[in-house]
């Protein structure tokens, strides 16, 4: 019964322990972005911050998996060329000391067949990572929606990244992760603000979603490409619902922010990142329930064995 009882307690511990893996449930919670504020550390644990060795920030993205994040094709013109390329996870501010980051190289980057430039749509980058994170209460992987899966207008989600508060305006001080709330806008109203724009015709296309205000006021900016726009489900899970691709200007009247739509990614995504979470996918519903009946099946089985 000795041997039995550390089984079973290594068995509890590795249960605890993937299931803090489950996407969309930021781990630290539970316990600029122009017209938003700074978020709390550990809030957004998927959020990553990309950069240059030349430039510094560049982009923002999001962890899928322990070695993918997810991001904006249009941060990568020459994806062939990335040495110059690091992702920090776990980072709070960019000027500032992040005691739970860490950095990475990029492998590779995948970007869909067709891409040009973001007003054409296709606006999305899959990043291999050198090598993967390590999961904690500040890194942590969000989930991504099946193509069946609905963000209605009206729905409040969430922008985060470390871009400008303003046109041409950088994030000040320490540079704290910023979030704004903004709500869904439905495909034909997202047009028609746009077609009230007389100096550029912009076609909001099927891969594309559209969150902000029509008064403008709040939105992402320069600097918050590739991050995500992350809503949450009825059971408090978080789901990406979009990448930051473009706008006109930053929290402009009738000029919301444009998104590419991960809901027409989601084979995409799946068949170059097998792994990743997709919410509402039958084997990935229930994340911490799967781990658990794994842990049970192996617990009962040497269970058995021992005691012959």
């Amino acid at each position: 019964m000795e041997i039995s009882s550390v089984v079973v307690i290594w068995i509890v511990s590795g249960f605890w322990s993937a299931s803090a893996q489950s996407c969309g449930r930021p781990p630290a919670a539970e316990n600029r972005i122009v017209g938003g504020s700074a978020a709390t550390e550990g809030k957004w644990p998927w959020q990553v911050d990309i950069q240059k060795t030349t430039e510094g920030h560049i982009c923002g993205g999001s962890l899928i998996a322990q070695d993918w994040v997810l991001s904006a094709a249009h941060c990568f013109p020459n994806p062939s060329d990335l040495s110059s390329h690091v992702v920090y996870v776990g980072r709070y501010q960019l000027n500032g000391i992040n005691m739970h980051e860490s950095f990475h190289q990029i492998r590779r980057v995948v970007i869909p067949d067709g891409y040009t430039e973001p007003h054409s749509g296709r606006d999305m980058a899959l990043l291999q990572l050198s090598t993967p994170v390590t999961w904690s209460d500040y890194v942590h992987p969000v989930c991504l929606p099946t193509s069946g899966t609905l963000f209605p207008s009206g729905m409040t989600c969430y922008v985060t990244g470390w871009g400008n508060i303003r046109d041409d305006v950088p994030l000040p001080g320490v540079g704290t992760l910023q979030e704004v709330k903004v709500p869904i806008l439905s495909q034909s109203s997202c047009q028609e603000m746009y077609n009230l724009n007389q100096k550029e015709q912009i076609d909001i296309l099927y891969d594309m979603i559209c969150a902000g205000y029509q008064e403008g006021g709040k939105d992402s900016c320069q600097g918050d490409s590739g991050g995500p726009l992350v809503c949450q489900m009825v059971n408090g899970t978080w789901v990406q619902a979009g990448v930051v691709s473009f706008g006109l200007g930053c929290a402009h009247a009738n000029q919301p922010g444009v998104y590419s739509r991960l809901t027409s990614y989601s084979s995409f995504i799946l068949r170059t990142v097998p792994e990743v979470q997709l919410y509402g996918r039958g084997n990935h519903m229930g994340g911490s329930t799967l781990v658990l009946l794994g842990c049970l099946t192996t617990l009962l089985t040497l269970l058995t064995i021992l005691s012959r």
